[in-house]
């Protein structure tokens, strides 16, 4: 008798290997709301990824929700490349008037392509444009994209070597705290740029995170990127901050570099700036840096509208009256206090983060696999991060209950213990 095994799924037989989270959680997602994923077969997940930070406002955050709903159903324009439209014109004005003018921001907004490293990309261009120089610093365990320009200032080995060429004109030097206190901050950075003799062509920018996400919950201190603001003023550098996954309050001010009270030159915003996931990104400068000629730097997508009208709506309801960044601040306390007593009962494990990001380092990186994998048997959603995915990141939506966040952290203090 000849048994038939069961048909492989169409995600298996028709979509790529490249495929990955769903590898991690094996399940056909339906609905979300809030901080909640439901599967087709009813089961819910607390979510404590959000999109990859995507999706700080939650799914299907009811206000954005009827926002979105009313413009569409008035038939407002959908796609619109980069012409003037009433809701690129209402985005612009409330994030000049909730964001920027309060904080004494002068910055341009440019629209590059719709996803994070499209902004990266836009701002190495306009950076080398400006200086006339190709070289570009980036620091140890840096992620900013996958394509060719950003994956030359990322720090990860497995993904550089995805792109089958050599990356070039990008150098890497040490993150805060890199050597563990034992040597000056950028004392090899500095000596390098005076030294004729170091072979380091006189860079044209530095790109930094303040908080390194995909790096492993890396935070840096605000002395220090104050020193690196003040090196790049000395040395005549730009300094691109790429707060793609760290803004739109991830870390409680809406930029992330609020904290350290430096004010770059350039800065790349993606993923919640929407606020609803649609994709959309900015590249914001300093008005003496909008060099660019018209049509010099383009694409089809760099206008979309229905991200406009949530991103608009997300301003107005979350960033007006500076709740959003008090609760953030609140629930990170929360989120510490637990990492705190967790760790206190696993010596192996150590924590780092701010505001609503933070990540709990394993000595054995397949341990944070294992809690990762414990916790989607539980319900609940996180990733790990790292050069070794040595990390449990935690990243809930920032409108998340503390009763939400409180049952997710007595989940993961759970699958801590399970797996030890």
């Amino acid at each position: 008798m000849t048994i038939t095994p069961p048909a492989l799924s169409v995600f298996e037989t028709l979509e790529s290997e490249v495929r990955s989270y769903c590898r991690g959680w094996p399940a056909v997602f339906d609905r979300a709301q809030g901080a909640r994923l439901i599967d087709e077969d009813g089961h819910s997940y607390l979510d404590f990824f959000a999109g990859a930070g995507s999706l700080n406002y939650g799914h299907n955050n009811p206000v954005l929700k009827r926002a979105l709903i009313d413009y569409i159903e008035r038939d407002g324009i959908t796609h619109g490349l980069d012409m003037a439209t009433t809701a690129k014109r209402a985005f612009l004005e409330t994030f000049q008037n909730v964001i920027l003018r309060p904080r004494d921001l002068p910055y341009k907004v440019m629209f590059p392509g719709p996803t994070g490293t499209n902004a990266v990309e836009s701002a190495l261009k306009l950076a080398r444009k400006v200086k006339g120089r190709e070289s570009v610093v980036s620091f140890t365990n840096a992620f900013h994209g996958m394509s060719l320009g950003s994956l030359a200032v990322t720090g990860n080995a497995f993904k550089r070597a995805g792109a089958g060429i050599p990356l070039v004109h990008g150098t890497p030097m040490p993150f805060d705290n890199y050597f563990d206190g034992t040597v000056p901050d950028f004392l090899w950075f500095e000596r390098l740029l005076e030294d004729q003799g170091s072979g380091l062509n006189k860079p044209a920018a530095v790109i930094v995170e303040t908080v390194q996400g995909e790096g492993g919950i890396n935070v840096a201190r605000p002395e220090w990127l104050r020193a690196l603001k003040e090196l790049c003023e000395r040395q005549d550098m730009l300094l691109i901050v790429d707060d793609i996954q760290m803004g739109c309050g991830r870390t409680g001010g809406f930029f992330s570099f609020e904290e350290a009270g430096i004010v770059p030159d350039i800065v790349t915003l993606s993923k919640s700036i929407s606020g609803y996931g649609l994709p959309m990104s900015l590249c914001l400068f300093k008005p003496e840096l909008d060099i660019w000629e018209p049509g010099e730097h383009n694409g089809t997508f760099r206008g979309n509208n229905p991200a406009f009208v949530t991103a608009a709506a997300a301003l107005d309801a979350y960033w007006a009256d500076g709740r959003v960044e008090q609760q953030t601040k609140e629930r990170g306390l929360q989120v510490e206090q637990a990492l705190l007593a967790i760790c206190a009962e696993e010596p192996t494990a150590q924590f780092r983060g701010r505001g609503l990001v933070w990540g709990m380092e394993f000595e054995d990186p397949a341990r944070a696999s294992a809690v990762c994998a414990r916790a989607f048997q539980l319900g609940l959603l996180v990733e790990t991060s790292g050069p070794q995915s040595e990390v449990v990141k935690l990243l809930p939506p920032l409108t998340i209950t503390t009763e939400e966040l409180d049952e997710g952290l007595r989940t993961l203090a759970r699958c801590v213990r399970e797996t030890a």
